[in-house]
């Protein structure tokens, strides 16, 4: 089903028009079986996102290609905070170019259902602690910032995070004045966009808490964002234990290579290749000696000894 029938269905649910019910959230998140939000998103433990922040972006990407999900990441941003790393759960945000008799029916719903402010503060007034707004503004630039410095700080405010942004936005800046409003988006312009009707409507908020599509990545509510230099890889809810123990394994096989290099116990064609019974055994008692000094929660790795045979 396209992303506009889904939104017209759950039209035909909700008085709040283009804003997934939980039970539609639930519904297409199907292969998550853990603790989800109030309103339906799936929660990913604060302690995934935690180990997150460590995970590559090569790393993550390997995972969700093998598990088949193969659009799932998307490059070409520019950076708040460039060197700094975004990790949340995603609230997504869906707009398309204005329409007005749309637009007017959304406008009046929105007023019934007690929604205050313009249309861009609508989703920010839904964030919790640790989203990351991601919004498909369909990459429009002049006359298309929805997000200033004022928007910024109530997004902040609300996340402690940043955003993704295929769109422009405003007031740079003031934007920059936040330490930790860690953000990948579209472009800069100093303009503003036009969400209320007359003829200089531009945009027409259609879904919250919806399926979007960012560049040629598929983002579902939920789902955990990872930014880093550039390029942002959203991972399914139901993955992201396995992202996270994937990469937590990757490392400490690379950490215990690089260091018996440097001991000349091992040569680098025996390092960087499939590793011997011996070096294998080798590895598993490295992981006993150094537990309590390695980057990785000591659970995981006493988890890693259990499933080896060495």
């Amino acid at each position: 089903m396209s992303v506009a029938l889904l939104w017209v269905a759950s039209i035909a649910l909700m008085a709040q028009p283009g804003v997934f019910s939980r039970d539609e959230l639930i519904k297409y998140t199907p292969d998550w079986k853990g603790e989800r939000m109030a309103d339906g998103r799936p929660r990913v433990p604060d302690a995934i996102l935690q180990r997150m922040k460590a995970v590559t972006l090569e790393e993550a990407w390997a995972v969700l290609r093998n598990e088949g999900f193969r659009y799932q990441y998307e490059d070409g941003w520019q950076q708040i905070h460039p060197g700094k790393t975004l990790v949340g759960r995603a609230l997504t945000v869906m707009w398309m170019p204005g329409r007005p008799d749309i637009h007017k029916v959304i406008d009046e719903q929105g007023k019934r259902d007690g929604r205050i402010g313009a249309h861009n503060a609508w989703p920010v007034d839904m964030l919790q602690p640790g989203d990351v707004y991601v919004g498909d503004h369909f990459g429009l630039k002049e006359d298309g910032p929805s997000i200033g410095d004022n928007v910024g700080n109530s997004i902040y405010a609300r996340s402690g995070n940043g955003i993704v942004y295929d769109g422009a936005v405003r007031d740079i800046e003031g934007l920059e004045d936040l330490e930790n409003f860690t953000s990948f988006v579209r472009h800069y312009h100093p303009s503003h966009h036009t969400s209320s009707l007359g003829p200089r409507l531009n945009s027409t908020l259609i879904g919250i808490n919806t399926p979007v599509r960012i560049g040629m990545a598929t983002v579902m509510p939920g789902d955990v964002v990872l930014g880093k230099r550039g390029g942002v890889v959203f991972i399914p809810a139901h993955l992201a234990e396995k992202v996270v123990k994937t990469s937590e394994v990757v490392r400490l096989r690379d950490m215990f290579g690089h260091q018996r290099l440097k001991e000349g116990k091992y040569t680098s064609g025996q390092i960087d290749t499939r590793w011997s019974d011996e070096i294998e055994r080798d590895f598993s008692q490295w992981l006993r000696d150094y537990a309590d000094k390695l980057p990785v929660p000591a659970a995981q790795i006493q988890e890693i000894l259990r499933e080896r045979t060495w």
